[in-house]
């Protein structure tokens, strides 16, 4: 028996786009930055391939947070994929931290400075250090497009995010 619930998108209010979107499944990042605006970090999900030649990365931010005009100030970022244990951290730089966390806390685990981009989480499953390419403002966000000049992995598998909940990828 088909369960589908259709509901008509109203622009008006985005709360059905949302709901819907929540059905997707997503990898966690904490994209970095560091430079003359300052070191921030923030757990985004909306992260994307662009292109393997040259390579190039998409990652979508809410305007309203203060790490976008760091980005487009210090003309840099990294993008640190998550791995399947590190939820309490995307907790952490989604401002919602687990008791005993702080928010934003770069002392919660092994980070490195990375002369390119941002700081560079040792432990992350995977890291693109990128050099600020281009950026374009689409509703709430900026879409920042970056040329990956370094990255790294370390074959831990990605932190997953579905239904507004952490998840593990399982392979079959």
């Amino acid at each position: 028996m088909d369960q589908r619930v259709t509901k008509t998108i109203i622009q008006e209010t985005p709360d059905h786009f949302v709901e819907a979107m929540a059905a997707a499944a997503f990898g966690v990042t904490i994209v970095t930055t560091n430079g003359v605006s300052g070191k921030l970090g923030l757990t985004v999900s909306a992260v994307s391939s662009v292109s393997a030649q040259p390579p190039l990365l998409l990652v979508c931010i809410n305007r309203k947070n203060m790490i976008v005009d760091a980005i487009t100030s210090n003309a840099s970022f990294t993008v640190n994929m998550l791995s399947e244990v590190q939820s309490s951290l995307a907790k952490s730089f989604a401002g919602r931290p687990e008791m005993g966390q702080k928010s934003y806390d770069f002392s919660q685990d092994a980070w490195r400075e990375n002369s390119v981009a941002g700081p560079v989480l040792e432990s992350a499953a995977a890291n693109f250090m990128c050099k600020l390419e281009t950026f374009q403002d689409a509703g709430t966000h900026r879409i920042f497009i970056g040329r990956v000049i370094e990255a790294q992995h370390n074959g831990a598998l990605p932190l997953v995010y579905s239904h507004r909940k952490f998840g593990k990828f399982l392979s079959f």
